[in-house]
């Protein structure tokens, strides 16, 4: 009986040592997730912040942006980041031009908010001509014209007032789906919301293995005040913008100049950029675009409006952060610091 209870109250002692050792395990690895989830996002605010004070610097140095410039050179993003003392983990970022892309709300006028800006319901028809001449679209006989009206009266104030042209949609229309969408009548606040527009299929928006989506050249943000009210210039920079964007600015006969201007301004000797964007019309030199005019209302060579991507990974987890900021200055003193818009985290 002595030996039955010695062996039980070991059992009981092995298994209570088992089971304490296994929450113990357990809290510590816990502990060291919480600790590496800290250290990422320590390491994430960082690369922003250091993002945003190259683009503070180069406000202080230059008038033009374009891809010349420090801040859309890798490089020399990788010799900033050498000089934060990180000991273990990795940080990548990357600064993007904002106003690269088309403003998305441009296309109706705004603060109004009832008519289409002209020139950008023409710089969507040629976006969109290139992009649908990759995909068939049998039960759609007029799907560029589908896709800008129905994203007219998705932004437009006056809701069932009159549907854009035959192929618009109002709430009537999305009412009726399932499950049912309420539509926005205003600016978007997301760029996933273009998914909800009659029209933009997951696979025009993301593209395939095979073709680019919409979706890497296209904002929600370009937000500007105007007396009081609100509006969106839609301007692109044509020294950072994409070469879809750019064919999508030029004449649909001249599309194919998209690449030689891509090319023409990163054109470089040695070390040495060959071409000076500053001015408003630099994209006239390029070969075979001498003739050329570009909507004035539809570029620009400035801007203030930056995407940042940071992403740091250390013991075999990661996080990522996409954040948009203006880079502004102060009237009263002249200083220059970035907003942050929006900060996105997965």
């Amino acid at each position: 009986m002595a030996l039955l209870i010695t062996l039980a109250v070991i059992t009981l002692l092995v298994a209570t040592t088992v089971e304490l050792n296994r929450q113990a395990r357990a809290t510590i690895s816990s502990s060291a997730a919480v600790r590496d989830r800290h250290r990422l996002v320590e390491m994430v605010v960082s690369g922003v912040n250091a993002a945003m004070a190259m683009l503070v610097d180069d406000k202080k140095n230059t008038t033009a942006d374009s891809m010349q410039e420090d801040w859309a050179d890798p490089e020399k993003i990788n010799s900033m980041l050498a000089a934060i003392p990180f000991e273990d983990g990795k940080l990548e970022v990357k600064i993007s031009d904002e106003r690269s892309r088309i403003q998305v709300n441009a296309l109706v006028k705004f603060p109004e908010g009832n008519q289409f800006n002209e020139n950008q319901r023409q710089l969507w028809e040629r976006l969109l001509r290139m992009a649908f001449l990759a995909y068939e679209h049998p039960d759609e006989t007029d799907p560029v014209n589908t896709v800008i009206n129905s994203l007219k009266d998705w932004l437009d104030a006056g809701d069932d007032d009159a549907i854009t042209g035959l192929s618009g949609a109002e709430s009537d229309y999305y009412r009726d789906l399932d499950p049912p969408i309420s539509i926005r009548n205003g600016p978007l606040t997301h760029i996933k919301e273009l998914l909800q527009v009659k029209g933009i299929t997951p696979e025009l928006f993301y593209g395939t293995d095979e073709l680019p989506g919409l979706l890497g050249y296209l904002t929600v943000d370009g937000m500007t005040d105007q007396g009081g009210n609100f509006t969106f210039d839609g301007k692109i920079n044509i020294n950072t913008a994409e070469i879809p964007v750019l064919m999508a600015l030029l004449p649909e006969e001249n599309q194919d100049l998209g690449l030689a201007i891509s090319e023409f301004r990163l054109a470089k000797t040695s070390d040495t950029f060959n071409h000076d964007l500053s001015g408003s019309n630099w994209y006239k030199q390029v070969p075979g675009a001498g003739d050329i005019e570009l909507d004035s209302g539809l570029i620009t060579n400035q801007s203030d409006l930056f995407r940042i991507e940071a992403s740091a990974s250390l013991n075999g987890v990661s996080l990522a952060a996409t954040v948009i900021v203006h880079r502004e200055t102060e009237s009263e003193t002249g200083l220059i610091h970035c907003r942050v818009l929006s900060w996105e985290q997965t």
